[in-house]
């Protein structure tokens, strides 16, 4: 036991970074489904962000927010997914940059998601610590 504890760190980060990751999660998956089906307010915010207005595009974007919320969820291929979900956020911030959107409440959110998802993979998985190992 105290050796997995020593390879995922302590077992306090190993659940924050569980509970940081469930909240991606559980946002992403609300935002896929709102997508899926697709409500009226997902389409005319794809209008106002001057993208073309239809349903078909929208479950595309779900889809692949499925895909990579899928992947990051799975402990094996929890950094391609979020890769992937660092994609999606990214593509969010460009789409709110191009039409000013506000800076702290739109623009910034992807970036805060991206956060939370890095954050919670380096909290509890090892090979992301190895990766990217701060020195204290």
């Amino acid at each position: 036991m105290e050796a997995i504890e020593r390879e995922s760190g302590s077992g306090a980060a190993l659940w924050t970074g569980r509970v940081m990751s469930g909240i991606v999660i559980l946002f992403m998956i609300f935002d896929a489904g709102i997508k899926l089906i697709p409500i009226q307010p997902v389409i005319d915010t794809m209008a106002e962000l001057g993208y073309p207005s239809t349903a078909a595009l929208a479950r595309g974007i779900g889809i692949v927010e499925i895909v990579s919320i899928v992947l990051y969820g799975w402990s094996r291929t929890s950094v391609l997914g979020a890769i992937l979900l660092t994609g999606v956020f990214g593509g969010a911030i460009a789409a709110h940059l191009r039409v000013e959107s506000p800076v702290f409440t739109h623009l910034l959110f992807g970036l805060y998601l991206g956060l939370l998802a890095w954050g919670g993979l380096y909290l509890r998985d090892p090979r992301v610590r190895a990766m990217i190992p701060f020195r204290v």
